[in-house]
């Protein structure tokens, strides 16, 4: 036994790790052409645009290198307020935004603030695994609804609430990725957005609308957010600037009514006391300086060149009989399923030939499906890698097909 064994918690019995993190000791191996992990391409990044932030140091380095409010920086926050109005359907008063580390960190304060241990979240299934393991680690359990390419089938929701609800269990909140799923890369269509909101006010049930990729469309319209739809003040919107400027910053964003932000920030106080006050000022002399809205654009169109390069390998090398997919409107990732093949054993064969991508039993918070499925991400590789990885993934598909 060792010297911790007799002093750690409860907690630590059931503490999941992450598997895309854990396979990070994979991912840097020489060689490797990796898929797995939901990362922007470096390549995005406006490193010139984002250093002329760095002269509001000069100019008031003396307040930005000084403990700020555990809400967040004024002036960021006043131009998020006022930025985010054609999404959110109406001016957002400050008491509404709280800046975070992180849109993950939005999920730990949700979670501290109304979830008990044992209590239910309702999440889509699958998922995706960063926040599942952060509710997980809060104590919840988890009642899921699959998917298919119009998001999550709300219409399956009222059975299993009023089943759960007779059992005795209680159900905090539906949590739901809307816009290009991660890990589905589908979108939920307006009439089940508008349905979920229904429902969740049917039953009091808060919505954790997680939109991290929102601003990554790549064709098609914008549709309502789901805090829009809501009338009642149960919906609790996350963001961040990890998609749409750079995930360094670790800047991002809730907004909902005043009362259970005010309840996330007092949370918020004893964790980290404030997000960064030197990233947020940052973020803010970018966007303020209009650098935020004029690059934006770029950054989708060079996402959208990936997506297509991606989709045209995937039809060049993989066994189209074997797997499908939905080509993703937006965001980061595919979302494979194999009619025959298991993915472990996949996973293994494609390793040896240098690629890696993410098991899809990985994004299930129950740990029951998954098996014949599998994540990729197509914003970080390069085009030759993005071929030639594809390119190998197709030769381990035949090859244990043959077998």
């Amino acid at each position: 036994m060792s010297v911790w064994e007799k002093l750690y918690s409860e907690k630590v019995s059931t503490l999941r790790p992450s598997p895309i993190r854990e396979m990070l000791h994979v991912i840097r191996q020489p060689g490797m052409i990796s898929f797995a992990g939901g990362n922007p391409d470096p390549q995005s990044f406006p490193v010139d645009l984002f250093y002329e932030s760095a002269s509001i140091l000069k100019e008031q380095g003396k307040d930005v290198l000084q403990y700020g409010t555990t809400e967040g920086y004024s002036p960021l926050k006043s131009f998020l307020c006022s930025w985010l109005k054609p999404r959110m359907g109406r001016a957002i008063a400050e008491d509404e935004l709280l800046i975070t580390t992180g849109s993950t960190q939005v999920v730990d304060l949700l979670c501290w603030a109304i979830l008990d241990k044992g209590d239910l979240i309702i999440t889509e299934e699958p998922t995706f695994v960063g926040t599942a393991l952060t509710m997980h680690n809060h104590g919840a359990q988890f009642l899921t609804i699959p998917c298919d390419a119009n998001g999550m089938l709300v219409d399956q929701l009222p059975e299993k609430i009023e089943k759960a609800l007779s059992q005795g269990k209680r159900i905090k909140f539906i949590y739901t990725i809307p816009n290009f799923h991660n890990p589905l890369g589908c979108t939920m269509s307006l009439e089940r957005r508008k349905k979920l909101v229904e429902i969740a006010n049917k039953y009091g049930i808060a919505i954790l609308e997680d939109d991290p990729y929102a601003y990554i469309r790549f064709e098609g319209e914008d549709l309502p957010t789901l805090f829009s739809l809501d009338q009642s003040g149960l919906v609790v919107h996350a963001c961040t600037f990890s998609k749409i400027l750079a995930p360094g910053t670790r800047v991002a964003w809730a907004v909902g009514n005043k009362e259970i932000i005010r309840k996330m920030a007092i949370f918020k106080q004893g964790i980290d006391l404030c997000s960064s006050v030197v990233a947020q000022a940052l973020v803010y002399e970018y966007c303020r300086k209009g650098h935020l809205d004029s690059y934006l654009p770029n950054i989708v169109d060079h996402y959208r060149k990936k997506r297509d390069n991606m989709e045209e390998c995937l039809k060049k090398y993989l066994p189209l009989e074997e797997v499908s997919w939905v080509k993703p409107m937006g965001g980061f990732f595919y979302w494979l399923e194999m009619k025959n093949l298991k993915t472990a054993d996949l996973y293994e064969k494609a390793l040896q030939k240098k690629v890696a991508f993410v098991p899809g039993e990985s994004f299930y918070p129950n740990q029951n499906g998954g098996k014949n499925c599998f994540r990729m991400c197509f914003t970080f590789a390069s085009p030759s890698d993005m071929d030639e990885g594809i390119k190998r993934l197709g030769e381990a598909m035949k090859e244990l097909l043959k077998s």
